[in-house]
């Protein structure tokens, strides 16, 4: 493994995109945010995922030249169309608009439609709270969790993300998978040959499995068993039936170049917190976050990520050597 510095593994990954049937401004929104999350040592929504991404680009599964198109649907409304094409330039108009309208509006509603794989959703919602507003996100993915009880995945993982200003200090950021382990790690250990621990996944004949390739081909298990299963169907309420999107069961791949695009849905919500608090919002949260770091042994959701992203900042990011030679041939054509 050798370390290579930020800006220079974004060019990289730029490159790799060019030459994958991707216009520049495409191809630089998506390196930012998978180098991004390779930073937060977020390695399943990183860098392994460049070459998935790439292979859709040229396969036509996702159209790399595609420009999103936003529509204001209300005061507070917006409903933007990725147009079959990367998340991530979605996700930039929509949260340009949002954060341009929330000040005025006190509370807006985001949502894109015909969309793909959005990522470390903490990375979009931690954007918006660095310019003082609270943001929510919801995404919806190809099926890989089931209904409680049931023996066939409906819906997808469904992340969901919450982040918030802070006086002082960088932003609260939680953000989390609703199935025990996101299927990117499931995905990098089967890709590895490695196995996975018991109670992540059944196969697809509903039996525990430790074989992650046997994980891949069944269902994840969600977290907080019943009730994860019922925040799983929230989240694709939120992200696919709000957005007229396609809910997880009728999703493709993210991960084969095979296949019509997946045109999965994201939601975002963003609000001015002193349109709210009357002015009291940093001073409660400040008292919030004080009563929970002075309980022994605790800390914030998200401070390791924040110590990783500022050692990547500093030191360069850690890649194996395979997967940046990868990159490299990738990004030579």
């Amino acid at each position: 493994m050798a370390r290579h510095e930020i800006a220079h593994l974004e060019d990289l990954v730029t490159r790799v995109f060019m030459v994958s049937k991707t216009s520049e401004s495409n191809a630089a929104a998506v390196a930012r945010a998978l180098v991004a999350a390779e930073a937060d040592g977020l390695s399943s929504h990183g860098l392994s995922r460049v070459a998935s991404y790439a292979d859709q680009a040229v396969s036509g599964k996702v159209d790399g030249m595609a420009d999103p198109v936003l529509s204001q649907t209300g005061s507070a409304a917006a409903r933007v169309d990725a147009m079959s094409g990367f998340a991530y330039p979605a996700v930039d108009l929509a949260l340009d608009w949002a954060q341009g309208f929330v000040p005025s509006a006190g509370i807006v509603g985001a949502a894109i439609c015909r969309s793909h794989h959005a990522g470390a959703m903490g990375l979009h919602v931690k954007r918006i709270a660095a310019h003082g507003f609270v943001a929510m996100a919801f995404t919806n993915s190809p099926a890989g969790l089931g209904p409680w009880g049931g023996n066939k995945a409906l819906y997808g993982t469904n992340p969901i993300a919450f982040a918030c200003p802070r006086s002082s200090e960088p932003p609260l950021v939680i953000d989390l998978s609703l199935a025990k382990v996101a299927r990117g790690k499931i995905k990098m250990a089967a890709d590895r040959g490695e196995d996975i621990p018991e109670g992540w996944a059944v196969d697809v004949d509903g039996r525990p499995t430790t074989d992650s390739a046997a994980a891949m081909s069944g269902m994840l298990l969600p977290m907080g068993e019943d009730k994860g299963a019922a925040l799983a169907l929230m989240v694709e309420i939120m992200a696919a039936t709000l957005t007229g999107s396609h809910h997880g069961f009728e999703a493709s791949s993210f991960f084969s170049a095979d296949g019509p695009p997946p045109h999965i849905g994201q939601f975002f919500l963003v609000i001015d917190p002193e349109a709210f608090s009357g002015g009291a919002f940093s001073e409660r949260m400040e008292t919030l976050v004080l009563a929970i770091l002075d309980q022994q042994g605790t800390r914030l959701p998200g401070q390791r990520r924040q110590q990783v992203r500022a050692e990547a900042a500093r030191d360069g990011i850690e890649v194996p050597d395979a997967l940046y030679d990868d990159l490299v041939g990738r990004a030579a054509g």
